[in-house]
Protein backbone atom coordinates (compact mmCIF):
# COMPACT_ATOMS: atom_id res chain seq x y z
CA UNK A 1 0.00 0.00 0.00
CA UNK A 2 1.39 3.39 -0.92
CA UNK A 3 0.26 6.96 -0.74
CA UNK A 4 -0.91 8.00 -4.15
CA UNK A 5 -2.57 11.32 -3.70
CA UNK A 6 -3.17 13.93 -1.03
CA UNK A 7 -5.67 16.68 -1.72
CA UNK A 8 -7.33 19.55 0.21
CA UNK A 9 -10.89 20.53 -0.56
CA UNK A 10 -13.25 22.57 1.54
CA UNK A 11 -11.21 22.27 4.72
CA UNK A 12 -11.26 18.44 4.41
CA UNK A 13 -8.05 16.59 3.86
CA UNK A 14 -8.44 13.40 1.82
CA UNK A 15 -5.78 10.74 2.09
CA UNK A 16 -6.26 8.16 -0.68
CA UNK A 17 -4.57 4.82 -0.50
CA UNK A 18 -4.35 2.64 -3.66
CA UNK A 19 -3.37 -0.96 -4.19
CA UNK A 20 0.27 -1.51 -5.15
CA UNK A 21 1.19 -3.64 -8.21
CA UNK A 22 3.16 -5.99 -6.00
CA UNK A 23 0.29 -6.57 -3.63
CA UNK A 24 -1.44 -9.87 -3.68
CA UNK A 25 -4.55 -9.96 -5.81
CA UNK A 26 -6.52 -11.51 -3.13
CA UNK A 27 -5.67 -8.73 -0.68
CA UNK A 28 -8.65 -6.60 -0.09
CA UNK A 29 -8.19 -2.91 -0.73
CA UNK A 30 -8.47 -0.84 2.38
CA UNK A 31 -11.41 1.50 2.53
CA UNK A 32 -11.06 5.18 1.64
CA UNK A 33 -10.06 7.00 4.77
CA UNK A 34 -11.19 10.71 5.19
CA UNK A 35 -9.78 12.73 8.08
CA UNK A 36 -11.46 16.07 8.94
CA UNK A 37 -9.01 18.85 9.39
CA UNK A 38 -8.67 20.45 12.80
CA UNK A 39 -8.94 23.81 11.03
CA UNK A 40 -12.75 23.77 11.34
CA UNK A 41 -12.59 23.11 15.06
CA UNK A 42 -9.93 25.73 15.44
CA UNK A 43 -12.17 28.27 13.68
CA UNK A 44 -15.02 27.53 16.06
CA UNK A 45 -12.76 27.72 19.09
CA UNK A 46 -11.26 30.98 17.84
CA UNK A 47 -14.70 32.57 17.45
CA UNK A 48 -15.64 31.51 20.95
CA UNK A 49 -12.43 32.95 22.36
CA UNK A 50 -12.97 36.20 20.48
CA UNK A 51 -16.50 36.48 21.89
CA UNK A 52 -15.19 35.79 25.37
CA UNK A 53 -12.47 38.43 25.02
CA UNK A 54 -15.00 40.94 23.65
CA UNK A 55 -17.37 40.31 26.55
CA UNK A 56 -14.53 40.77 29.02
CA UNK A 57 -13.50 44.03 27.37
CA UNK A 58 -17.07 45.28 27.58
CA UNK A 59 -17.23 44.42 31.28
CA UNK A 60 -13.98 46.23 31.96
CA UNK A 61 -15.13 49.24 29.98
CA UNK A 62 -18.48 49.37 31.80
CA UNK A 63 -16.73 49.15 35.16
CA UNK A 64 -14.34 51.94 34.21
CA UNK A 65 -17.22 54.17 33.07
CA UNK A 66 -19.07 53.52 36.31
CA UNK A 67 -16.02 54.46 38.38
CA UNK A 68 -15.44 57.60 36.31
CA UNK A 69 -19.10 58.64 36.66
CA UNK A 70 -18.93 58.09 40.40
CA UNK A 71 -15.71 60.10 40.60
CA UNK A 72 -17.26 63.07 38.78
CA UNK A 73 -20.39 63.11 40.92
CA UNK A 74 -20.41 65.68 43.76
CA UNK A 75 -19.84 64.39 47.24
CA UNK A 76 -23.24 63.61 48.69
CA UNK A 77 -22.18 62.37 52.15
CA UNK A 78 -24.09 59.17 51.44
CA UNK A 79 -27.20 61.01 50.23
CA UNK A 80 -28.53 59.85 46.85
CA UNK A 81 -28.12 62.40 44.06
CA UNK A 82 -31.87 62.35 43.31
CA UNK A 83 -32.76 63.15 46.92
CA UNK A 84 -30.16 65.90 47.01
CA UNK A 85 -31.71 67.49 43.91
CA UNK A 86 -35.20 67.34 45.43
CA UNK A 87 -33.91 69.07 48.54
CA UNK A 88 -32.18 71.71 46.43
CA UNK A 89 -35.47 72.49 44.66
CA UNK A 90 -37.09 73.36 48.00
CA UNK A 91 -34.16 74.59 50.12
CA UNK A 92 -31.43 76.83 48.78
CA UNK A 93 -28.70 76.88 51.42
CA UNK A 94 -27.13 74.57 53.99
CA UNK A 95 -28.55 76.75 56.75
CA UNK A 96 -32.03 76.17 55.30
CA UNK A 97 -31.50 72.43 55.65
CA UNK A 98 -30.32 72.72 59.25
CA UNK A 99 -33.10 75.10 60.30
CA UNK A 100 -36.02 73.42 58.54
CA UNK A 101 -38.45 71.40 60.61
CA UNK A 102 -39.02 67.68 60.23
CA UNK A 103 -42.50 68.38 58.91
CA UNK A 104 -41.09 70.49 56.07
CA UNK A 105 -38.55 67.81 55.20
CA UNK A 106 -41.09 65.01 55.02
CA UNK A 107 -43.06 67.01 52.45
CA UNK A 108 -40.12 66.76 50.02
CA UNK A 109 -40.41 63.98 47.47
CA UNK A 110 -38.35 60.90 48.31
CA UNK A 111 -37.47 61.97 51.86
CA UNK A 112 -38.40 59.55 54.63
CA UNK A 113 -37.68 59.48 58.33
CA UNK A 114 -34.85 57.01 57.82
CA UNK A 115 -32.99 59.48 55.56
CA UNK A 116 -33.78 62.58 57.57
CA UNK A 117 -31.17 62.17 60.29
CA UNK A 118 -28.43 61.45 57.75
CA UNK A 119 -29.32 64.58 55.75
CA UNK A 120 -29.38 66.88 58.79
CA UNK A 121 -26.13 65.41 60.08
CA UNK A 122 -24.41 66.00 56.73
CA UNK A 123 -25.71 69.58 56.57
CA UNK A 124 -24.57 70.29 60.12
CA UNK A 125 -20.99 69.46 59.13
CA UNK A 126 -21.11 72.12 56.42
CA UNK A 127 -22.93 74.88 58.34
CA UNK A 128 -20.98 77.93 59.44
CA UNK A 129 -19.66 78.41 62.93
CA UNK A 130 -20.38 81.42 65.13
CA UNK A 131 -17.11 83.17 64.25
CA UNK A 132 -17.71 82.79 60.52
CA UNK A 133 -21.28 84.07 60.83
CA UNK A 134 -20.07 87.08 62.82
CA UNK A 135 -17.48 87.84 60.14
CA UNK A 136 -20.12 87.74 57.42
CA UNK A 137 -22.64 89.86 59.29
CA UNK A 138 -21.15 93.27 58.82
CA UNK A 139 -24.11 95.54 59.47
CA UNK A 140 -24.70 98.14 56.76
CA UNK A 141 -27.12 101.02 57.20
CA UNK A 142 -29.04 102.16 54.13
CA UNK A 143 -30.12 105.78 54.12
CA UNK A 144 -33.77 106.71 53.73
CA UNK A 145 -32.92 109.92 51.91
CA UNK A 146 -33.80 112.02 54.95
CA UNK A 147 -31.21 112.93 57.58
CA UNK A 148 -33.89 113.34 60.25
CA UNK A 149 -35.36 109.94 59.51
CA UNK A 150 -31.91 108.35 59.49
CA UNK A 151 -31.20 109.99 62.83
CA UNK A 152 -34.08 108.32 64.68
CA UNK A 153 -33.13 105.00 62.99
CA UNK A 154 -29.52 105.53 64.11
CA UNK A 155 -28.08 105.51 60.62
CA UNK A 156 -30.82 104.07 58.44
CA UNK A 157 -32.38 100.69 57.67
CA UNK A 158 -30.02 97.99 58.85
CA UNK A 159 -29.04 94.81 57.04
CA UNK A 160 -29.72 91.47 58.68
CA UNK A 161 -33.04 92.56 60.17
CA UNK A 162 -36.69 93.18 59.27
CA UNK A 163 -38.16 96.68 59.45
CA UNK A 164 -41.92 97.20 59.28
CA UNK A 165 -43.36 100.42 57.85
CA UNK A 166 -47.05 100.78 58.69
CA UNK A 167 -49.51 103.54 58.00
CA UNK A 168 -52.70 104.59 56.26
CA UNK A 169 -53.09 104.93 52.51
CA UNK A 170 -51.14 107.98 51.31
CA UNK A 171 -48.83 108.13 54.32
CA UNK A 172 -45.73 107.57 52.18
CA UNK A 173 -44.94 103.86 52.66
CA UNK A 174 -44.45 103.04 48.97
CA UNK A 175 -42.61 106.32 48.29
CA UNK A 176 -40.12 105.46 51.01
CA UNK A 177 -39.66 101.98 49.53
CA UNK A 178 -38.95 103.45 46.08
CA UNK A 179 -36.34 105.77 47.59
CA UNK A 180 -34.65 102.84 49.34
CA UNK A 181 -34.46 100.93 46.03
CA UNK A 182 -32.19 103.69 44.74
CA UNK A 183 -30.21 104.53 47.86
CA UNK A 184 -29.23 100.89 48.42
CA UNK A 185 -27.18 101.15 45.21
CA UNK A 186 -25.12 104.07 46.51
CA UNK A 187 -21.55 103.59 47.77
CA UNK A 188 -21.07 102.91 51.46
CA UNK A 189 -19.63 106.36 52.09
CA UNK A 190 -22.87 107.90 50.81
CA UNK A 191 -25.12 105.77 52.99
CA UNK A 192 -25.76 103.03 50.45
CA UNK A 193 -25.39 99.29 50.44
CA UNK A 194 -23.47 98.83 47.17
CA UNK A 195 -25.97 96.20 46.08
CA UNK A 196 -29.16 95.55 44.20
CA UNK A 197 -32.78 95.62 45.34
CA UNK A 198 -35.48 92.97 45.15
CA UNK A 199 -39.07 94.21 45.25
CA UNK A 200 -42.13 91.95 45.79
CA UNK A 201 -45.18 93.94 44.75
CA UNK A 202 -48.55 92.67 46.00
CA UNK A 203 -50.65 95.77 45.31
CA UNK A 204 -49.46 96.90 41.88
CA UNK A 205 -47.89 100.09 43.20
CA UNK A 206 -44.35 99.66 41.84
CA UNK A 207 -43.49 102.49 39.40
CA UNK A 208 -40.29 102.56 37.36
CA UNK A 209 -40.87 106.26 36.57
CA UNK A 210 -40.38 107.08 40.24
CA UNK A 211 -37.07 105.24 40.27
CA UNK A 212 -35.83 107.32 37.36
CA UNK A 213 -36.76 110.56 39.13
CA UNK A 214 -35.08 109.49 42.35
CA UNK A 215 -31.98 108.28 40.48
CA UNK A 216 -31.62 111.71 38.88
CA UNK A 217 -31.66 113.33 42.32
CA UNK A 218 -28.77 111.17 43.52
CA UNK A 219 -26.80 111.55 40.31
CA UNK A 220 -27.13 107.92 39.21
CA UNK A 221 -27.66 106.54 35.73
CA UNK A 222 -31.35 105.76 35.34
CA UNK A 223 -30.89 102.72 33.10
CA UNK A 224 -28.38 101.16 35.49
CA UNK A 225 -30.68 101.79 38.45
CA UNK A 226 -33.54 99.98 36.74
CA UNK A 227 -31.28 97.03 35.88
CA UNK A 228 -30.33 96.70 39.55
CA UNK A 229 -33.93 96.48 40.80
CA UNK A 230 -35.69 93.12 40.41
CA UNK A 231 -39.46 93.36 40.75
CA UNK A 232 -41.91 90.46 40.98
CA UNK A 233 -45.68 90.71 41.26
CA UNK A 234 -47.35 88.33 43.73
CA UNK A 235 -50.98 87.34 43.15
CA UNK A 236 -51.76 85.20 46.20
CA UNK A 237 -50.21 84.23 49.51
CA UNK A 238 -48.76 80.95 48.23
CA UNK A 239 -47.21 82.76 45.26
CA UNK A 240 -45.81 85.34 47.66
CA UNK A 241 -44.09 82.60 49.66
CA UNK A 242 -42.82 80.86 46.52
CA UNK A 243 -41.11 84.07 45.42
CA UNK A 244 -38.92 83.88 48.51
CA UNK A 245 -37.37 80.64 47.24
CA UNK A 246 -36.59 82.32 43.94
CA UNK A 247 -35.19 85.28 45.84
CA UNK A 248 -32.83 82.98 47.75
CA UNK A 249 -31.54 81.55 44.46
CA UNK A 250 -30.87 85.04 43.16
CA UNK A 251 -29.08 86.05 46.35
CA UNK A 252 -26.67 83.16 45.88
CA UNK A 253 -25.66 84.51 42.48
CA UNK A 254 -25.62 88.28 42.98
CA UNK A 255 -25.29 90.81 45.79
CA UNK A 256 -28.75 91.87 47.01
CA UNK A 257 -28.58 94.65 49.60
CA UNK A 258 -32.31 95.30 50.07
CA UNK A 259 -35.50 93.26 49.87
CA UNK A 260 -38.92 94.93 49.99
CA UNK A 261 -42.37 93.36 50.35
CA UNK A 262 -45.05 95.96 49.62
CA UNK A 263 -47.44 95.03 51.16
CA UNK A 264 -46.76 91.95 53.28
CA UNK A 265 -50.38 91.59 54.48
CA UNK A 266 -52.58 92.76 51.58
CA UNK A 267 -53.01 89.30 50.03
CA UNK A 268 -53.81 87.71 53.40
CA UNK A 269 -56.84 89.95 53.76
CA UNK A 270 -58.11 88.63 50.44
CA UNK A 271 -57.16 84.95 50.67
CA UNK A 272 -58.32 84.45 54.27
CA UNK A 273 -61.73 85.81 55.26
CA UNK A 274 -63.61 85.64 58.52
CA UNK A 275 -62.58 84.67 62.02
CA UNK A 276 -62.70 80.99 61.13
CA UNK A 277 -59.67 81.33 58.84
CA UNK A 278 -57.75 83.69 61.12
CA UNK A 279 -55.57 80.97 62.72
CA UNK A 280 -54.60 79.61 59.28
CA UNK A 281 -53.74 83.12 58.08
CA UNK A 282 -51.60 83.77 61.15
CA UNK A 283 -49.70 80.51 60.74
CA UNK A 284 -49.09 81.15 57.04
CA UNK A 285 -47.91 84.70 57.69
CA UNK A 286 -45.66 83.62 60.56
CA UNK A 287 -44.00 81.06 58.29
CA UNK A 288 -43.53 83.70 55.58
CA UNK A 289 -41.94 86.12 58.05
CA UNK A 290 -39.68 83.35 59.34
CA UNK A 291 -38.44 82.76 55.80
CA UNK A 292 -37.75 86.48 55.43
CA UNK A 293 -35.69 86.48 58.60
CA UNK A 294 -33.63 83.52 57.37
CA UNK A 295 -32.86 85.41 54.17
CA UNK A 296 -31.81 88.44 56.21
CA UNK A 297 -29.55 86.30 58.39
CA UNK A 298 -27.97 84.16 55.68
CA UNK A 299 -27.39 86.81 53.01
CA UNK A 300 -27.07 89.97 55.09
CA UNK A 301 -29.84 91.89 53.35
CA UNK A 302 -32.02 94.64 54.77
CA UNK A 303 -35.66 93.49 54.69
CA UNK A 304 -38.37 96.16 54.63
CA UNK A 305 -42.06 95.26 54.68
CA UNK A 306 -45.07 97.55 54.56
CA UNK A 307 -48.30 97.00 56.44
CA UNK A 308 -51.72 98.56 56.57
CA UNK A 309 -53.49 99.81 59.65
CA UNK A 310 -57.04 99.53 60.93
CA UNK A 311 -58.99 101.63 63.38
CA UNK A 312 -60.27 99.79 66.43
CA UNK A 313 -62.75 101.20 68.91
CA UNK A 314 -61.89 100.68 72.56
CA UNK A 315 -64.54 101.63 75.08
CA UNK A 316 -62.07 103.11 77.55
CA UNK A 317 -59.39 104.52 75.25
CA UNK A 318 -61.55 105.49 72.27
CA UNK A 319 -60.28 104.91 68.71
CA UNK A 320 -56.91 103.31 68.21
CA UNK A 321 -54.97 102.80 64.99
CA UNK A 322 -53.28 99.42 64.93
CA UNK A 323 -51.31 97.50 62.29
CA UNK A 324 -52.96 94.48 60.67
CA UNK A 325 -51.67 91.22 62.17
CA UNK A 326 -49.85 93.47 64.60
CA UNK A 327 -48.75 90.80 67.08
CA UNK A 328 -47.50 88.38 64.42
CA UNK A 329 -45.46 90.99 62.56
CA UNK A 330 -44.37 92.71 65.78
CA UNK A 331 -42.66 89.55 66.99
CA UNK A 332 -40.91 88.98 63.65
CA UNK A 333 -39.74 92.54 62.91
CA UNK A 334 -36.80 94.22 64.60
CA UNK A 335 -38.13 97.75 64.16
CA UNK A 336 -41.67 99.03 63.61
CA UNK A 337 -42.04 102.49 62.09
CA UNK A 338 -45.43 104.21 61.83
CA UNK A 339 -46.06 106.89 59.20
CA UNK A 340 -48.89 109.40 59.04
CA UNK A 341 -49.66 112.61 57.25
CA UNK A 342 -48.55 115.81 58.92
CA UNK A 343 -49.56 119.37 58.36
CA UNK A 344 -49.62 120.40 54.73
CA UNK A 345 -47.26 118.28 52.67
CA UNK A 346 -45.19 116.94 55.51
CA UNK A 347 -45.08 113.37 56.77
CA UNK A 348 -44.62 112.24 60.33
CA UNK A 349 -42.58 109.18 61.32
CA UNK A 350 -42.52 107.50 64.70
CA UNK A 351 -40.44 104.56 65.92
CA UNK A 352 -43.13 102.59 67.72
CA UNK A 353 -40.97 99.76 69.03
CA UNK A 354 -37.55 98.41 68.23
CA UNK A 355 -34.93 96.11 69.61
CA UNK A 356 -32.02 98.30 68.50
CA UNK A 357 -33.19 101.94 68.59
CA UNK A 358 -35.12 104.03 71.08
CA UNK A 359 -38.55 105.48 70.47
CA UNK A 360 -38.33 108.76 68.61
CA UNK A 361 -40.15 110.98 66.11
CA UNK A 362 -39.18 112.87 62.98
CA UNK A 363 -40.69 114.85 60.10
CA UNK A 364 -39.83 114.39 56.46
CA UNK A 365 -41.22 115.32 53.08
CA UNK A 366 -41.91 113.50 49.81
CA UNK A 367 -41.20 115.21 46.51
CA UNK A 368 -40.27 114.23 42.97
CA UNK A 369 -36.84 113.03 44.08
CA UNK A 370 -38.22 110.78 46.82
CA UNK A 371 -37.93 111.16 50.59
CA UNK A 372 -36.03 114.15 51.92
CA UNK A 373 -35.90 116.57 54.84
CA UNK A 374 -38.47 119.32 55.09
CA UNK A 375 -35.89 122.11 54.93
CA UNK A 376 -34.11 120.55 51.95
CA UNK A 377 -37.15 120.16 49.72
CA UNK A 378 -37.24 123.75 48.52
CA UNK A 379 -33.50 123.90 47.81
CA UNK A 380 -33.67 120.68 45.78
CA UNK A 381 -36.40 122.18 43.62
CA UNK A 382 -38.52 119.04 43.74
CA UNK A 383 -42.19 118.84 43.02
CA UNK A 384 -44.33 117.35 45.75
CA UNK A 385 -45.82 114.01 44.92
Amino acid sequence: MQLKERTMHDNVMHIVYTKSKNSPATAAAPPLVTVQSVEGDMAIDGAARRMSVLAEEQRVKAKAEKLEKKRKQPKGFGIPVGDAQNIKDRLCTVEDVVCSSRKEFLQIKGIRKAKLEKIVEAASKLSLGASQIHAQRKIIQITSGSRELDKILEGGFKTGSIAEICGKYGSGKTQLCHTLCVTCQLPLDRGGGEGKALYIDTCGTFMTERLLEIAERFGLNGAEVLENVFCARAYNTDHQSMLLRKAASMMMETRIALMIVDSATALYLRDFSGRGELPAAQMHLAKFLGSLQKLADEFGVAVVITNRVVTKVDGSAGRKIKPIFGNIIGRASTTRVALREGSGEERFCEVVNSGCVVKAEAYFRIFGGGVTDVEDCETQGGKDN
